[in-house]
């Protein structure tokens, strides 16, 4: 089922800081406890709004509430989020994103950006996944559009590859205060150490929603696509060259335990 019509508003290596790893469970049945231990914290957080009605919500309840509490005790300011952790199905690696929202006392003025970060759970190391997308706030590509006031570009980890070698991301852009809005997918493949975004590749839609991988071809990502205001979007299965496929009977499938620290409830600014 299509979103109903919205308006985004209040109704590799990088030189970016790097944060403290984290301490995470090491074997498959410590990452199942863990997960179930902290089921209670996740239901604190209320059920997450999402733009575009997707599966892997965006933080979008904390980027509505930081508008309305900076922008209304002091006008403007930075306040940060970190996702909770999405550990690989061989419990080798942790992936998890930093949101950055840059208030304006106009929420149209308001930017949204964000990192994700991997972190190898054996040696601590860390690396950064950018995406290649229009409003991609990426180190490594001059891009004059991601610096544009208003704008909405949230990468978060969706799910790893059934082995754990790859990991796919959804990249979501948009502009405050309009409809415009669509999903990317960013793969990034553990053997190759090489990052790809993709999107169906069709003029025919106006919002895409990443849904995981393809239950039929694992080496495909599924999105829903259509144009607001229609009942039913097609699926498509897109793969890593963007070739795009209609997906008649395809099922999403996503991997990987989702870890919550106590940190990660409310979200303090830090």
């Amino acid at each position: 089922m299509a979103p109903s019509s919205f308006a985004l508003a209040s109704t590799a290596a990088s030189t970016i800081a790097r944060p403290s790893p984290m301490q995470y469970p090491q074997s498959s049945k410590e990452v199942r406890e863990a997960a179930l231990e902290m089921t209670p914290q996740i239901a604190q957080l209320g059920v997450q709004i999402d733009p575009l009605d997707s599966p892997h919500p965006i933080p979008w309840n904390w980027v509505l509430t930081t508008h309305t509490e900076v922008s209304t005790k002091a006008g403007s300011g930075v306040r940060y989020y970190r996702s909770p952790s999405l550990v690989s199905p061989d419990g080798q690696y942790a992936a998890y994103s930093r949101i950055k929202m840059e208030v304006q006392p106009d929420l149209f003025r308001s930017r949204v950006t964000s990192v994700m970060f991997l972190e190898n759970l054996r040696t601590g190391d860390l690396r950064t996944i950018s995406a290649s997308s229009p409003l991609a706030d990426n180190p490594f590509v001059s891009n004059e559009e991601a610096d544009m006031p208003g704008i909405i570009a949230i990468l978060i980890p969706v799910s790893w590859s059934k082995e754990g070698d790859r990991i796919l991301a959804r990249q979501f852009e948009g502009l405050f205060s309009t409809s415009d809005a669509s999903d990317y997918a960013v793969v990034w493949d553990r053997k190759q150490n090489r990052t790809t975004t993709i999107a169906p590749n069709r003029n025919d839609y106006s919002n895409a929603v990443l849904l995981g991988w393809s239950r039929t071809n694992p080496d495909q990502v599924l999105f829903r696509a259509g144009e607001l205001g229609e009942e039913n979007w097609p699926l498509w299965a897109v793969d890593l060259d963007g070739q795009t496929l209609a997906a008649i009977e395809d099922k999403p499938l996503v991997f990987g335990q989702t870890i919550t620290h106590s940190w990660a409830g409310p979200q303090a600014h830090y």
